[in-house]
Protein backbone atom coordinates (compact mmCIF):
# COMPACT_ATOMS: atom_id res chain seq x y z
CA UNK A 1 0.00 0.00 0.00
CA UNK A 2 3.02 2.28 -0.29
CA UNK A 3 1.60 3.75 -3.50
CA UNK A 4 -1.10 5.39 -1.33
CA UNK A 5 1.32 7.11 1.02
CA UNK A 6 4.55 7.72 -0.89
CA UNK A 7 3.33 10.83 -2.79
CA UNK A 8 2.19 12.51 0.42
CA UNK A 9 5.58 12.10 2.07
CA UNK A 10 6.80 14.94 -0.16
CA UNK A 11 6.38 18.42 1.34
CA UNK A 12 4.95 20.15 -1.73
CA UNK A 13 2.37 17.39 -2.23
CA UNK A 14 1.34 17.73 1.43
CA UNK A 15 0.83 21.47 0.91
CA UNK A 16 -1.14 20.75 -2.26
CA UNK A 17 -3.38 18.34 -0.32
CA UNK A 18 -4.10 20.89 2.42
CA UNK A 19 -4.71 23.58 -0.18
CA UNK A 20 -7.16 21.33 -2.02
CA UNK A 21 -8.99 20.51 1.20
CA UNK A 22 -9.34 24.20 2.07
CA UNK A 23 -10.44 25.07 -1.47
CA UNK A 24 -12.97 22.21 -1.34
CA UNK A 25 -14.43 23.59 1.89
CA UNK A 26 -14.65 27.13 0.50
CA UNK A 27 -16.19 25.94 -2.77
CA UNK A 28 -18.67 23.76 -0.87
CA UNK A 29 -19.98 26.82 1.01
CA UNK A 30 -20.43 28.89 -2.15
CA UNK A 31 -21.04 26.09 -4.64
CA UNK A 32 -24.05 24.72 -2.78
CA UNK A 33 -25.95 27.95 -3.45
CA UNK A 34 -24.65 28.02 -7.03
CA UNK A 35 -26.13 24.55 -7.63
CA UNK A 36 -29.40 25.24 -5.79
CA UNK A 37 -30.01 28.47 -7.68
CA UNK A 38 -28.80 27.26 -11.08
CA UNK A 39 -25.97 29.82 -11.24
CA UNK A 40 -23.33 27.66 -12.98
CA UNK A 41 -23.08 30.01 -15.98
CA UNK A 42 -22.59 32.94 -13.62
CA UNK A 43 -19.79 31.09 -11.85
CA UNK A 44 -18.11 30.36 -15.18
CA UNK A 45 -18.42 33.99 -16.26
CA UNK A 46 -17.01 35.31 -12.99
CA UNK A 47 -14.06 32.92 -13.08
CA UNK A 48 -13.10 34.05 -16.58
CA UNK A 49 -13.79 37.66 -15.65
CA UNK A 50 -10.71 37.63 -13.41
CA UNK A 51 -8.38 37.67 -16.43
CA UNK A 52 -8.13 41.47 -16.97
CA UNK A 53 -7.14 42.18 -13.37
CA UNK A 54 -4.66 39.31 -13.27
CA UNK A 55 -3.16 40.38 -16.61
CA UNK A 56 -2.73 44.00 -15.51
CA UNK A 57 -1.21 42.94 -12.18
CA UNK A 58 1.24 40.66 -13.99
CA UNK A 59 2.30 43.31 -16.51
CA UNK A 60 2.83 45.86 -13.72
CA UNK A 61 4.70 43.38 -11.56
CA UNK A 62 2.04 43.51 -8.87
CA UNK A 63 0.26 40.89 -6.80
CA UNK A 64 -1.94 38.65 -8.97
CA UNK A 65 -4.33 38.10 -6.09
CA UNK A 66 -4.98 41.84 -5.82
CA UNK A 67 -5.70 42.02 -9.54
CA UNK A 68 -8.09 39.09 -9.24
CA UNK A 69 -9.91 40.75 -6.35
CA UNK A 70 -10.35 43.98 -8.35
CA UNK A 71 -11.73 42.09 -11.36
CA UNK A 72 -14.02 40.04 -9.13
CA UNK A 73 -15.35 43.25 -7.57
CA UNK A 74 -16.04 44.71 -11.03
CA UNK A 75 -17.81 41.53 -12.13
CA UNK A 76 -19.88 41.39 -8.95
CA UNK A 77 -20.93 45.02 -9.29
CA UNK A 78 -21.72 44.54 -12.97
CA UNK A 79 -23.87 41.47 -12.40
CA UNK A 80 -25.70 43.23 -9.55
CA UNK A 81 -26.48 46.28 -11.69
CA UNK A 82 -27.51 44.22 -14.72
CA UNK A 83 -29.78 42.11 -12.54
CA UNK A 84 -31.84 45.22 -11.82
CA UNK A 85 -32.37 46.10 -15.50
CA UNK A 86 -36.07 45.42 -16.20
CA UNK A 87 -35.77 44.84 -19.97
CA UNK A 88 -32.59 42.76 -20.02
CA UNK A 89 -32.50 39.12 -19.01
CA UNK A 90 -29.84 38.26 -16.48
CA UNK A 91 -28.32 35.56 -18.70
CA UNK A 92 -27.89 38.07 -21.51
CA UNK A 93 -26.20 40.58 -19.24
CA UNK A 94 -23.92 37.98 -17.70
CA UNK A 95 -22.98 36.70 -21.17
CA UNK A 96 -22.07 40.22 -22.30
CA UNK A 97 -19.99 40.81 -19.19
CA UNK A 98 -18.32 37.45 -19.68
CA UNK A 99 -17.33 38.19 -23.28
CA UNK A 100 -16.35 41.77 -22.52
CA UNK A 101 -14.09 40.96 -19.56
CA UNK A 102 -12.52 37.96 -21.31
CA UNK A 103 -11.88 40.01 -24.46
CA UNK A 104 -10.32 42.80 -22.42
CA UNK A 105 -8.08 40.30 -20.69
CA UNK A 106 -6.93 38.79 -23.99
CA UNK A 107 -6.23 42.28 -25.40
CA UNK A 108 -4.10 43.10 -22.35
CA UNK A 109 -2.29 39.76 -22.62
CA UNK A 110 -1.59 40.35 -26.31
CA UNK A 111 0.40 43.46 -25.39
CA UNK A 112 2.98 41.28 -23.67
CA UNK A 113 5.24 38.70 -25.33
CA UNK A 114 6.16 37.05 -22.02
CA UNK A 115 2.75 36.42 -20.47
CA UNK A 116 2.10 32.97 -21.97
CA UNK A 117 3.42 31.02 -18.98
CA UNK A 118 1.51 33.20 -16.52
CA UNK A 119 -1.66 32.79 -18.61
CA UNK A 120 -1.28 29.01 -18.51
CA UNK A 121 -1.01 29.17 -14.74
CA UNK A 122 -4.07 31.41 -14.60
CA UNK A 123 -6.15 29.05 -16.71
CA UNK A 124 -5.01 25.73 -15.27
CA UNK A 125 -3.49 26.58 -11.89
CA UNK A 126 -0.48 25.00 -10.21
CA UNK A 127 -1.59 23.18 -7.08
CA UNK A 128 1.87 21.67 -6.59
CA UNK A 129 3.41 25.14 -6.26
CA UNK A 130 1.33 26.13 -3.21
CA UNK A 131 3.38 27.85 -0.48
CA UNK A 132 2.86 28.21 3.24
CA UNK A 133 1.63 31.78 2.71
CA UNK A 134 -0.98 30.48 0.24
CA UNK A 135 -2.27 28.08 2.88
CA UNK A 136 -2.59 30.98 5.31
CA UNK A 137 -4.60 33.00 2.77
CA UNK A 138 -6.82 30.01 2.06
CA UNK A 139 -7.41 29.54 5.78
CA UNK A 140 -8.44 33.18 6.14
CA UNK A 141 -10.67 32.90 3.06
CA UNK A 142 -12.33 29.80 4.52
CA UNK A 143 -13.07 31.54 7.84
CA UNK A 144 -14.47 34.55 5.97
CA UNK A 145 -16.62 32.34 3.73
CA UNK A 146 -17.85 30.41 6.77
CA UNK A 147 -18.80 33.65 8.53
CA UNK A 148 -20.66 35.01 5.49
CA UNK A 149 -22.46 31.68 5.02
CA UNK A 150 -23.54 31.50 8.66
CA UNK A 151 -24.61 35.15 8.82
CA UNK A 152 -26.55 35.09 5.54
CA UNK A 153 -27.86 31.52 5.69
CA UNK A 154 -31.50 32.43 6.38
CA UNK A 155 -31.58 35.07 3.66
CA UNK A 156 -29.77 32.81 1.16
CA UNK A 157 -32.20 29.99 1.91
CA UNK A 158 -35.28 32.15 1.37
CA UNK A 159 -33.74 33.62 -1.79
CA UNK A 160 -32.97 30.17 -3.20
CA UNK A 161 -36.44 28.71 -2.65
CA UNK A 162 -38.87 31.66 -2.82
CA UNK A 163 -37.65 35.16 -3.60
CA UNK A 164 -41.11 36.67 -3.07
CA UNK A 165 -41.33 35.14 0.39
CA UNK A 166 -37.87 36.49 1.18
CA UNK A 167 -39.12 39.98 0.28
CA UNK A 168 -42.25 39.48 2.39
CA UNK A 169 -40.13 38.45 5.38
CA UNK A 170 -38.06 41.59 5.01
CA UNK A 171 -34.87 39.69 4.16
CA UNK A 172 -33.88 42.12 1.39
CA UNK A 173 -33.32 39.63 -1.46
CA UNK A 174 -31.35 42.09 -3.58
CA UNK A 175 -28.82 42.63 -0.81
CA UNK A 176 -28.74 38.88 -0.15
CA UNK A 177 -28.07 38.27 -3.85
CA UNK A 178 -25.21 40.80 -3.84
CA UNK A 179 -23.67 39.18 -0.74
CA UNK A 180 -24.04 35.76 -2.36
CA UNK A 181 -22.20 37.07 -5.43
CA UNK A 182 -19.47 38.27 -3.09
CA UNK A 183 -19.25 34.80 -1.55
CA UNK A 184 -18.97 33.27 -5.02
CA UNK A 185 -16.26 35.77 -5.97
CA UNK A 186 -14.37 34.94 -2.77
CA UNK A 187 -14.43 31.23 -3.59
CA UNK A 188 -13.23 31.82 -7.16
CA UNK A 189 -10.48 34.25 -6.20
CA UNK A 190 -9.25 31.95 -3.43
CA UNK A 191 -9.23 28.96 -5.77
CA UNK A 192 -7.98 30.26 -9.10
CA UNK A 193 -4.26 30.09 -8.24
CA UNK A 194 -4.67 26.50 -7.02
CA UNK A 195 -6.73 24.85 -9.80
CA UNK A 196 -7.06 27.72 -12.30
CA UNK A 197 -10.14 29.51 -13.58
CA UNK A 198 -11.00 26.93 -16.24
CA UNK A 199 -11.01 24.15 -13.65
CA UNK A 200 -12.38 25.93 -10.59
CA UNK A 201 -15.93 25.03 -11.59
CA UNK A 202 -14.98 21.39 -11.10
CA UNK A 203 -14.71 21.93 -7.35
CA UNK A 204 -17.33 24.67 -7.21
CA UNK A 205 -20.16 22.70 -8.83
CA UNK A 206 -19.35 18.98 -9.03
CA UNK A 207 -19.09 18.19 -5.26
CA UNK A 208 -22.35 19.98 -4.26
CA UNK A 209 -24.13 18.43 -7.24
CA UNK A 210 -22.79 15.01 -6.23
CA UNK A 211 -23.98 15.55 -2.65
CA UNK A 212 -27.46 16.71 -3.61
CA UNK A 213 -29.18 13.27 -3.92
CA UNK A 214 -27.87 12.10 -0.53
CA UNK A 215 -28.21 15.11 1.78
CA UNK A 216 -31.35 16.02 3.72
CA UNK A 217 -30.56 19.70 4.29
CA UNK A 218 -28.61 22.56 2.80
CA UNK A 219 -26.04 22.23 5.57
CA UNK A 220 -25.78 18.53 4.80
CA UNK A 221 -25.08 19.31 1.14
CA UNK A 222 -22.26 21.65 2.19
CA UNK A 223 -20.64 19.13 4.53
CA UNK A 224 -20.90 16.25 2.08
CA UNK A 225 -19.67 18.47 -0.77
CA UNK A 226 -16.58 19.36 1.26
CA UNK A 227 -15.94 15.64 1.84
CA UNK A 228 -16.37 14.86 -1.87
CA UNK A 229 -14.04 17.71 -2.80
CA UNK A 230 -11.42 16.53 -0.31
CA UNK A 231 -11.70 12.98 -1.68
CA UNK A 232 -11.27 14.31 -5.23
CA UNK A 233 -8.21 16.26 -4.11
CA UNK A 234 -6.61 13.23 -2.46
CA UNK A 235 -7.42 10.90 -5.36
CA UNK A 236 -6.48 13.48 -7.99
CA UNK A 237 -3.07 14.15 -6.45
CA UNK A 238 -2.47 10.41 -6.09
CA UNK A 239 -3.35 9.72 -9.72
CA UNK A 240 -1.36 12.73 -10.89
CA UNK A 241 1.73 11.47 -9.06
CA UNK A 242 1.59 7.95 -10.49
CA UNK A 243 0.34 8.82 -13.98
CA UNK A 244 2.40 12.03 -14.42
CA UNK A 245 -0.67 14.11 -15.32
CA UNK A 246 -1.51 17.73 -14.54
CA UNK A 247 -2.47 17.83 -10.87
CA UNK A 248 -5.17 20.54 -10.96
CA UNK A 249 -6.86 19.07 -14.02
CA UNK A 250 -6.79 15.58 -12.52
CA UNK A 251 -8.41 16.80 -9.29
CA UNK A 252 -11.18 18.58 -11.18
CA UNK A 253 -11.75 15.65 -13.55
CA UNK A 254 -12.05 13.26 -10.61
CA UNK A 255 -14.57 15.59 -8.95
CA UNK A 256 -16.70 15.47 -12.10
CA UNK A 257 -16.39 11.66 -12.22
CA UNK A 258 -17.58 11.47 -8.61
CA UNK A 259 -20.62 13.54 -9.61
CA UNK A 260 -21.58 11.04 -12.31
CA UNK A 261 -20.95 8.08 -10.02
CA UNK A 262 -23.08 9.68 -7.31
CA UNK A 263 -26.05 10.21 -9.59
CA UNK A 264 -25.65 6.77 -11.16
CA UNK A 265 -25.73 5.20 -7.67
CA UNK A 266 -28.72 7.37 -6.76
CA UNK A 267 -30.60 6.23 -9.86
CA UNK A 268 -29.84 2.56 -9.17
CA UNK A 269 -30.98 2.94 -5.57
CA UNK A 270 -34.20 4.57 -6.75
CA UNK A 271 -34.90 1.65 -9.10
CA UNK A 272 -34.23 -0.96 -6.41
CA UNK A 273 -36.52 0.84 -4.01
CA UNK A 274 -39.23 1.10 -6.67
CA UNK A 275 -39.01 -2.64 -7.43
CA UNK A 276 -39.13 -3.46 -3.73
CA UNK A 277 -42.27 -1.36 -3.36
CA UNK A 278 -43.78 -3.00 -6.43
CA UNK A 279 -43.84 0.15 -8.50
CA UNK A 280 -41.25 0.72 -11.17
CA UNK A 281 -40.93 4.48 -11.15
CA UNK A 282 -38.58 6.21 -13.57
CA UNK A 283 -35.06 6.74 -12.26
CA UNK A 284 -34.03 10.17 -11.10
CA UNK A 285 -32.41 12.24 -13.86
CA UNK A 286 -28.63 12.21 -14.06
CA UNK A 287 -28.32 15.92 -13.42
CA UNK A 288 -31.56 17.12 -11.79
CA UNK A 289 -32.45 20.77 -11.91
CA UNK A 290 -32.03 22.65 -8.66
CA UNK A 291 -35.68 23.66 -8.64
CA UNK A 292 -36.83 20.05 -8.41
CA UNK A 293 -34.07 18.46 -6.39
CA UNK A 294 -33.42 20.80 -3.49
CA UNK A 295 -33.14 19.24 -0.07
CA UNK A 296 -35.57 20.13 2.69
CA UNK A 297 -33.98 22.45 5.19
CA UNK A 298 -34.22 21.18 8.75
Amino acid sequence: MEWLTVPFEVAFVQRALWAGILVSAICALAGTWVVLRGMAFLGDAMSHGLLPGVAVASLLGGNLLVGAVVSAAVMTAGVTVIGRAPRLSQDTGIGLLFVGMLSLGVIIVSRSQSFAVDLTGFLFGDVLAVRESDLTLLGVAFLLALGVSAFGHRAFLALAFDERKARTLGLRPRLAHAVLLGLLALAIVASFHVVGTLLVLGLLIAPPAAALPWARSVGGVMVLAAVVGAAATFGGLLLSWHLSTAAGATVSALAVCLFFLSHLASGLQHRRRARRDGVLAPAAPLAPRATTSRPNET
